[in-house]
């Protein structure tokens, strides 16, 4: 259960642990208060990461109403670990409703944002701002140029972007490029077998344009720990997914018998379902590292252990096929069945092979520096 080896972060050399520790959390307060913790019951969890080698501290301004930052702030120093630890934040949202300029992603809210961040978790510097999600309205040039300022400034040291359209990505990285400003190096985004989506145009887009993906939600909000069950006359199992409103409502009968292909293959390797679901993400490629929480140490230590086997080919193919969704509309014109049939039938034709390719991730070995 030790995070003994280290990725570059996207076209950085930035060196990330595979598993980072979200601490949304990290708190009582505000939107998240109703499975938060206190510094006190947060303590562990962060000691017991930072000793088993993780370095990728994920929080935002908006978490627990800014006690996240806070209590994490408190811990890294409690911990003399703030040189060691990849600390990273993220805006956009309200921190104060009713200020038009108190949210969103304009020039004046990202400064304001950034400056109360690190005040709240106590340093001089953040190593990974992040845009936490597109407003739909701030020109991309505008966030961009803020990065590089800040990045000038010495406020941040990376710049990174979440939960934003493809094509906003990609167009902010390809401004930064031709404008010679501070790239971005991650893109944080939800992915797990129960959410593919982003397979449709982020993740070939990210390893194109040099964004390292960084994965929330590889659980799928808890529905892949197997602890939700369908009785036919309803859903059972005691968590956030359940009750008047919550998307165990809606769950479909794809949803279901995956979860049933996934409790197979960990049957079969003798590890829990959440371990798989965990391990499947963190060896996707593209993805730098996968984001768990944790209530306690010894949930934290069972996702730490889920990078301790290999998923073999033959139970990786059944979860792809079991969490696959048909491509819609256009997308179905760019999938190989498509194309060999209409753009190139007759002849096989494809990208370079493999061994003409750039390996998928840089290792940097453990205490190598």
């Amino acid at each position: 259960m030790a995070l003994d080896h280290y990725y570059l972060l996207g076209r950085s050399g930035l060196r990330v642990s595979r598993l980072a520790l979200g601490t949304m959390n990290f708190g009582t307060g505000g939107f998240h208060a109703a499975y938060g913790k206190t510094e006190e019951e947060a303590r562990p969890v962060f000691r017991r990461y930072i000793e088993a080698g993780g370095n990728l501290v994920d929080t935002a301004d908006f978490y627990t109403a800014g006690e996240s930052e806070t209590i994490l702030g408190n811990l890294v120093a409690e911990a003399k670990a703030r040189e060691r630890v990849v600390l990273t934040t993220k805006f956009t949202n309200s921190v104060d409703p009713g200020d038009p300029n108190a949210g969103g992603n304009g020039r004046k809210h990202m400064i304001r944002a950034v400056e109360a961040s690190l005040r709240r978790l106590r340093t001089d510097y953040i190593d990974l701002f992040l845009l936490h999600t597109w407003d739909r309205i701030t020109p991309v040039e505008e966030v961009v140029r803020t990065f590089d300022d800040l990045t000038r400034a010495g406020k941040i040291r990376y710049a990174g972007l979440s939960d934003v359209p493809a094509w906003y990505a990609a167009r902010a990285q390809t401004y930064a490029e031709a404008h010679s400003l501070v790239p971005m190096v991650t893109l944080q985004l939800p992915y797990s077998l129960l959410d593919r989506s982003i397979e449709l145009e982020h993740v070939a887009m990210a390893g194109t344009l040099g964004l390292g993906l960084t994965a929330w939600s590889p659980l799928g909000g808890g529905f892949l720990t197997g602890k939700y069950r369908d009785t036919g006359q309803g859903v059972a199992g005691e968590g956030r997914l359940t009750g008047a409103g919550s998307p165990g409502q809606s769950w479909t009968d794809r949803e279901w018998r995956l979860l049933a292909v996934l409790e197979s293959v960990a049957g079969e390797l003798g590890v829990s379902m959440a371990q798989v679901a965990v391990n499947w993400v963190a060896t996707q490629p593209g993805v730098a590292s996968a984001i768990v929480g944790a209530s306690s140490v010894a949930q934290l230590d069972t996702s730490l252990a889920a990078l301790d086997f290999e998923l073999p080919v033959d139970l990786r193919a059944r979860l792809d096929e079991a969490s696959s969704v048909p491509p819609p509309s256009v997308y179905r014109m760019f999938t190989p069945a498509y194309q060999s049939w209409l753009v190139s039938p007759g002849v096989k034709v494809g990208d370079k092979p493999a061994e003409y390719a750039p390996p998928v991730r840089n290792w940097a070995p453990a205490g190598t520096g």
